[in-house]
């Protein structure tokens, strides 16, 4: 297991998630505690690519009530939990497909739990074809994420699957 993330400063965003990707790989590589691989996934996203917020939220289902629950996370302290459609974690995990949101307070319904974030990503987990969880991504600039985002935070969620 690698007990570290090497990641040159000086590299585009796409090469810094090309970077990451296999590290997040050895990382919890021989690590069977969910807890454990999920926060090391978390931080290793938050300290290479340098966001606000980054942390999962994990579908759980008690009785007939669904809502989204506070997983690990690096950031400031965040809302616990997010029912089914609402902010950008709920519609997300609603329409089961990531949604970026370049200002969030032009989003419809926004929960904000920091005044400091200003865009959003939120890309869904699957498994078996059905949201388990949701990455969510706080940046404090606004537009900061793309397609490249995208791209490689699905291909992070991938990993999230078969950790969670």
């Amino acid at each position: 297991m690698s007990q570290e993330i090497n990641i040159r400063p000086d590299l585009s965003k796409e090469e810094k998630y090309e970077a990451l990707i296999p590290q997040i790989k050895a990382l919890i590589s021989g690590e069977n505690d969910v807890i454990a691989n999920v926060s090391n996934i978390i931080a290793a996203i938050k300290h290479t690519m340098n966001y606000f917020w980054v942390g999962i939220y994990r579908v759980q289902i008690k009785d007939t009530n669904e809502e989204l629950v506070l997983g690990p996370f690096q950031g400031p302290v965040a809302c616990t939990r997010i029912k089914f459609g609402k902010g950008v974690c709920g519609k997300a995990w609603e329409d089961s497909k990531a949604i970026i949101v370049d200002d969030v307070n032009q989003f419809p319904g926004h929960i904000a739990c920091s005044s400091l974030s200003r865009s959003e990503i939120v890309v869904p987990v699957f498994r078996n074809d059905k949201v388990v969880a949701v990455l969510d991504v706080d940046s404090t600039d606004l537009s900061a994420f793309d397609a490249v985002d995208k791209k490689y935070l699905e291909e992070i969620c991938n990993i999230l699957s078969g950790v969670l």
